[in-house]
């Protein structure tokens, strides 16, 4: 079976488009979303790490994490298989901010599924296995 990759794309690009934006109690850029998101998902980190995985140029990343810290929403600490490199993790706060936006998307992904079909529903289960492996697969590829 081919798959037209140009539509595929298109697709998911439409769909992220809806799904960065389902509502949310607290309102952050895409920048700090995705470094907290990050965070939560494979810290704790180094800056350096964390530049292969953000659409962001070192300096500006640099001013970031200050600000996040600044917040209160990462920390830093030394990293103990380097002491001249430092470990950037999420805080109780930053935690609770990466926690709650997964909750309001839950809650409002949920209400656009319960509109599909049954059978739409089916087809969007099976879709989760396969965007996993692709997701994988790009991991192994990075």
């Amino acid at each position: 079976m081919t798959v037209d990759v140009d539509r595929l794309t298109t697709v998911i690009e439409d769909f992220n488009t809806i799904f960065i934006r389902l509502p949310s109690v607290q309102r952050f850029n895409f920048s700090t979303l995705s470094v907290l998101h990050t965070l939560g998902r494979s810290g704790p980190l180094r800056l350096t790490d964390l530049l292969s995985t953000e659409q962001l140029k070192q300096p500006a990343l640099t001013s970031l994490v200050g600000k996040l810290e600044q917040d209160g929403l990462i920390a830093r600490r030394p990293d103990p298989t380097d002491g001249r490199a430092m470990l950037l993790s999420l805080t109780k706060e930053g935690r609770e901010i990466v926690r709650s936006r997964h909750a309001n998307r839950v809650a409002e992904l949920t209400r656009l599924v319960d509109q599909l079909t049954d059978d739409e529903r089916a087809v969007l289960a099976g879709s989760m296995q396969v965007l996993t492996r692709l997701t994988e697969i790009a991991t192994e590829d990075a």
